[in-house]
């Protein structure tokens, strides 16, 4: 009979450490990333997160692509939905970003500073189009209600997009430093709520829609 424990298999491992890389970001910050750190965090050596992961910055992209699987395909989806009215599509694509990002604090972080800190030029195109990606998407919903008529048809639409683009970075903001009063189901229909109130079509415009 077979005793000890169960080595944990390549896969099981490699999300344990990416796991613990988002944990150390959002507790740590970004400048305790290290392997040596991780392989505390998993209690493994640190030998053995070379097994799996060749550097830092593969952990990071690795992560980079979770997120293109978990994150950006869905809001493509959502973006794209046919016959979908565009508030309805807003509401999900919103609240299913920030309760993605609640569940993974440290992404947030890792996103908007990882970049800096990088000499990577592959890894800043990463982060670059990551974003690019996800304003497209959000732009692409507020367009629709505005083609629709159910929106302010003088909005700048990219200057929203960079609005919301910050979202997560209070969010983030507030989970680390008022994490006792941070209320995780008000944050998505606040945000809603301030969104709807910038595309709201003033009563000049509601007039000539109607003529």
């Amino acid at each position: 009979m077979k005793t000890g424990r169960t080595r944990a298999s390549g896969t099981v491992r490699r999300k344990q450490i990416k796991a613990a890389a988002l944990e150390i970001i959002f507790d740590e910050g970004l400048k305790r990333l290290s392997t040596k750190n991780i392989a505390a965090h998993v209690h493994l050596s640190e030998g053995a997160i070379f097994r799996h992961f060749h550097s830092k910055d593969e952990i990071i992209l690795s992560i980079l692509s979770d997120l293109k699987k978990e994150l950006l395909f869905p809001l493509y989806n959502i973006a794209w939905q046919p016959n979908v009215p565009a508030e309805k599509r807003l509401e999900d694509f919103m609240c299913f970003h920030f309760d993605y990002l609640k569940k993974h604090n440290g992404v947030t972080i890792l996103l908007f500073t990882e970049a800096t800190y990088q000499n990577s030029n592959f890894l800043k195109n990463e982060l670059n189009a990551f974003f690019s990606h996800i304003k497209q998407y959000f732009e692409k919903i507020i367009q629709d209600g505005i083609n629709a008529g159910i929106w302010d048809k003088n909005l700048e639409i990219d200057t929203l997009s960079s609005l919301y683009i910050g979202m997560p970075i209070t969010m983030s903001v507030e989970m680390k430093l008022i994490a006792d009063t941070f209320s995780e189901k008000k944050f998505c229909p606040q945000m809603l709520d301030l969104v709807y109130r910038l595309l709201t079509i003033p009563k000049s415009q509601k007039e000539t829609y109607a003529v």
